[in-house]
């Protein structure tokens, strides 16, 4: 005979609700492997960590020489990356035009819908190099994918590229904000205006920059270190 719970206008069979009970605990289950599997094949893009700068210029030059390995269009976006501090949503999508025989870059950015004009002098051999050795033309993304016919890498297949070679050199808290935040960190370092950096930026404030760039964590850090009771 079925167990029954009664109220005042109907009767439910207990077996139903522990039915009910372990078909959402299941449910529940299924959810969470799936967020797993996502965050295990996109290596974190889904489930975002904590980045930092790469503050030792040794660290920057290894990981220059361990993405040179795999090959040149990887070592120029990194290069590019931390050179001019824009995002990788709006790096991956220059094309040739953008920048050759240019002294700026002039682009509307992706996040803010604000132009942004910055100047390419102390790169522009670089690239004109890069442009010269893969055969880009004008038309050309800069940072092509290998799947389709001129189209551009993706932000994933950019993180997978950072991480793999960074790993190989021991380098840990990587993404792609690394490269903007690395840029900022090193500007920061020798200019000391961080007015100027938050302007490039187009932060609302500040410490708003400071914290992006891991400066307030360097604080923090040394203030530890001389701290005792």
């Amino acid at each position: 005979m079925a167990i029954v719970l009664y109220s005042d206008t109907y009767l439910f069979p207990l077996s139903y609700f522990i039915l009910l009970f372990w078909f959402f605990m299941f449910l529940t289950y299924l959810l969470e492997c799936t967020i797993m599997r996502l965050n295990d094949t996109f290596k974190g893009v889904f489930i975002m960590k904590l980045v930092q700068p790469i503050r030792d210029i040794q660290k920057i030059k290894q990981l220059k020489e361990e993405l040179l390995k795999s090959s040149y269009r990887d070592f120029m976006i990194f290069n590019l990356g931390i050179n001019i501090g824009l995002r990788i949503s709006d790096m991956l999508k220059l094309k040739v035009k953008d920048v050759k025989n240019k002294s700026h870059i002039s682009i509307k950015e992706q996040k803010t819908d604000k132009s942004k004009k910055i100047k390419i002098n102390i790169i522009k051999n670089d690239l004109e190099s890069y442009i010269e050795k893969q055969n880009l033309k004008n038309d050309d993304y800069l940072f092509q994918s290998r799947k389709g016919e001129n189209s551009h890498i993706s932000r994933i297949q950019a993180y997978r590229i950072l991480n793999i070679a960074a790993k190989n050199i021991s380098i840990g808290e990587i993404g792609t904000h690394t490269l903007r935040k690395t840029f900022g960190y090193h500007f920061y370092q020798k200019t000391k205006d961080v007015a100027l950096l938050q302007s490039l930026f187009n932060h609302s404030s500040p410490s708003v920059t400071m914290r992006y760039i891991g400066i307030n964590q360097d604080m923090i850090d040394f203030a530890m270190d001389n701290f005792s009771l």
